[in-house]
């Protein structure tokens, strides 16, 4: 049976209104842990639809999923920003409301970075939710360029202390196996590493993997 999809508006504390969905499982919960799936970056086309796919992908695993547009994106309000350090504010605004309205207190946090920064964003977010037990970024950008924007996110992500799962193909066109290599290598905590061989940057985050990274999100929520 196809998972129940509920639609909601979360605001944030600076007042924006953020369009939010939640996938249910229509059979059992498994978890009290629900997923928060954060998009791609807003300025580049990124919204929550880029993240259906997953979403349902873990709803029919028998998790809950919340995917939502962060501001300036789909049909959310406010202006996207150029760092990400406002988006912050809406994946923070988001796992609180889940904690309030799904009765979780415990988030996995999501990030994708088709166009570079939802997995940043994500990662600088997840130090400020208690709620959150684990990170995973599908594509993270660590290369030259995205380290010039978002390198204070990187930080953030490398320095947080809870379980972390980096997924990436070989062919990422924004950070070789050797960056990523070296960026985890001075990662907090418990790390791991998935490369997907031969899958470029944009490819793997297309729908053809989607049940692939839903399966590696269940796989790594089963350790935590």
């Amino acid at each position: 049976m196809a998972p129940l999809v509920e639609s909601s508006t979360v605001e944030t504390i600076d007042g924006i209104k953020l369009h939010t969905r939640v996938f249910k499982p229509r059979e059992e919960i498994k978890d009290n842990l629900v997923v928060v799936l954060v998009h791609p970056y807003s300025l580049l086309g990124g919204c929550q639809a880029l993240l259906k796919g997953i979403a349902l992908g873990l709803a029919e695993r028998g998790y809950r999923a919340v995917t939502f547009d962060m501001r300036g994106a789909g049909r959310s309000t406010g202006r996207g920003s150029l760092t990400g350090f406002s988006e912050v504010k809406d994946v923070v605004a988001v796992c609180k409301w889940v904690s309030d309205n799904l009765s979780s207190d415990r988030i996995l946090l999501v990030g994708s970075s088709a166009v570079l920064i939802g997995a940043p964003i994500a990662g600088s977010s997840a130090s400020q939710i208690e709620q959150v037990v684990g990170y995973v970024s599908l594509g993270y950008p660590f290369g030259l360029t995205a380290s010039i924007l978002f390198g204070r996110h990187h930080k953030a992500i490398l320095q947080y202390p809870k379980p972390k799962l980096f997924v990436m193909g070989t062919q990422d066109g924004f950070t070789s196996v050797k960056q990523l290599r070296n960026k985890l290598s001075s990662a907090a905590g418990q790390v791991e590493m998935h490369l997907i061989e031969g899958a470029g940057h944009f490819q793997m985050e297309g729908p053809a993997y989607d049940a692939q990274m839903a399966d590696l999100i269940t796989g790594f929520i089963a350790k935590l």
